[in-house]
């Protein structure tokens, strides 16, 4: 894959706005980047994270009930002594680790995974992430790492409570999408266009997790 930016961006849904931005910007002590309408009554709320994007998505009307995805954790690396365990107002797992820490220098997205192979194959041949070491999948600087193997329930509701995808910028979603189905991916959208600014998709891992594949005009610049 042909990657835009080095870093993966992650991405989640809550009902509690007020409560979601105080703990990411005065807890975790991210920085607020700028807001962005979905439609739908949804808001995303974009905060910088190391060079990647925590997409806090608020959605004014409830959301629907959902298995938890395999995303089970982020860990945000910092310039600091020992572990900061953290739980956002929904109860999402977030660990500020020394920089270095199991090879985190940017983020790391920890997941719990239904069958270790199928994952490895899929990160490593479908989506073409490079493996440092086995369970580990890297972005740039940017790291997946499975982190454990239990039952994953798949869902097909991406906007429910919780870390529901990520992110992968690149330079051409239409042909980055296809090439990823070609290789045996599944897909989870249709590429399409938001406005002027970003063409995006979405594909699935074996367990279902959401990939954004996206394609930003202020990454890649000229027209969409």
């Amino acid at each position: 894959m042909k990657f835009a930016k080095n870093h993966i961006d992650v991405g989640l849904f809550s009902n509690r706005r007020e409560a979601q931005l105080a703990f990411w910007q005065d807890e975790v002590g991210l920085p607020y980047d700028h807001l962005g309408k979905l439609g739908g009554g949804m808001q995303q709320h974009r905060h910088h994270m190391n060079g990647s994007i925590l997409k806090m998505n608020h959605a004014r009307d409830p959301l629907p009930a959902a298995a938890p995805s395999a995303i089970t954790e982020l860990l945000i690396a910092r310039d600091i002594d020992r572990p900061r365990h953290l739980l956002d107002p929904d109860g999402n797992r977030v660990t500020l680790v020394h920089k270095g820490c199991e090879g985190v220098t940017g983020i790391g997205v920890v997941l719990r995974v239904n069958d270790r192979e199928a994952t490895d194959h899929f990160y490593r041949h479908v989506m073409q992430f490079e493996s440092p070491r086995d369970g580990v999948y890297r972005c740039g600087d940017s790291l997946l790492i499975v982190a454990a193997q239990g039952k994953v329930e798949r869902c097909e509701e991406w906007r429910a409570p919780g870390y529901r995808y990520f992110t992968v910028q690149v330079w051409d979603c239409l042909a980055e999408h296809q090439a990823i189905l070609d290789r045996g991916g599944t897909e989870g959208r249709a590429p399409i266009v938001l406005g002027d600014t970003v063409r995006y998709s979405f594909v699935r891992d074996p367990d279902g997790t959401f990939i954004e594949i996206s394609q930003r005009a202020s990454l890649t610049g000229g027209k969409l």
